[in-house]
C-alpha cells in the first residue's frame, strides 16, 4: 500500500471535506464521478461519525502509509444488540454498491476475532453488518441484520471463518437491493465467503468498524452499481 499521487480536483477535494475524491478523465465512463475513494492520507479522520469519536484515529505504518485505525474500546451503548464500534461516511447513501477495503485485525487470536462492514445504515438500530470472524457460530461471522431489536444472522451460505493473521486482507463486499443480492469475499475476491437476501433496506450509510475489537482500515472503494 503505497502511497498515490492525487492530482488538484483531488486535493482540493480532500482538503475541503477529508477524503480522497475520484478524479475522472476522458476514458472513463460517466458514473466514475460517484466513485467514492478514502485512502486515509491526511492527519485526522474528517469525513467520518463514529460512535465514539475518541477511539479511532489516523495512524502511521511503518511503511509511512496512513490508514484509519480503531485504537480503543468504544464508549457507546446500542439501544439493541449490535456492533459498538462504527465509524460511518458523512453525508453519503448507498442502494447498489460494490466495495474494497484492506483491513488488519489488531488483537491477539481467538474465535470471535472480528471486524466489521457497516452498509445501509438507516439509524442505530435499523442496518446491515458483516462479521468478519475467526470463527463461525449463531452470533459470529455472517452477514446480519439490526432492525430494532437485537441482531439476526440473515446468511444463506458463508464458511467456517476467515484466516485472521496480522497483515493485511482485502475485502470485497458486493450489495444488489432489487434482489436483496449481499455477496462477501475475503483475499479470494471471486469466491464469497458469505451470501444473503434481503431487502428491509434498500439504501443507507456505509461503515468500517468492530462488535469488540480493534484493527485498521486503508483504501476504500465504493463504486455504484
Amino acid at each position: 500500500m503505497r502511497p498515490r499521487r492525487i492530482g488538484m480536483r483531488t486535493a482540493i477535494a480532500a482538503a475541503a471535506l477529508g477524503l480522497a475524491a475520484a478524479s475522472t478523465s476522458a476514458d472513463e465512463p460517466p458514473d466514475a464521478a460517484k466513485v467514492f475513494r478514502d485512502d486515509f492520507e491526511r492527519d485526522a479522520p474528517t469525513g467520518w461519525s463514529f460512535t465514539d469519536p475518541a477511539a479511532w484515529r489516523i495512524a502511521e505504518t511503518k511503511d509511512g502509509d496512513r490508514v484509519l485505525e480503531l485504537f480503543g474500546a468504544s464508549k457507546y451503548e446500542p439501544k439493541v444488540r449490535s456492533p459498538l464500534n462504527i465509524a460511518l461516511i458523512d453525508g453519503e447513501e448507498f442502494g447498489g454498491f460494490e466495495l474494497r477495503v484492506k483491513v488488519r485485525s489488531t488483537v491477539k487470536d481467538y474465535g470471535h476475532r472480528d471486524l466489521c462492514l457497516i452498509f445501509g445504515h438507516v439509524d442505530p438500530s435499523h442496518y446491515y453488518y458483516v462479521h468478519l470472524a475467526k470463527a463461525a457460530d449463531p452470533h459470529a461471522h455472517s452477514v446480519f441484520l439490526v432492525n430494532g431489536e437485537p441482531r439476526v444472522s440473515i446468511a444463506e451460505t458463508r464458511t467456517q471463518g476467515v484466516d485472521w493473521t496480522d497483515g493485511w486482507h482485502e475485502v470485497r463486499l458486493v450489495r444488489e437491493p432489487d434482489s436483496g443480492l449481499v455477496e462477501v469475499y475475503f483475499d479470494d475476491l471471486e469466491k464469497p465467503i458469505m451470501t444473503a437476501r434481503d431487502r428491509t433496506f434498500s439504501k443507507g450509510r456505509i461503515g468500517l468498524g468492530s462488535f469488540d475489537d480493534k484493527g485498521m482500515f486503508d483504501d476504500l472503494t465504493i463504486k455504484p452499481r
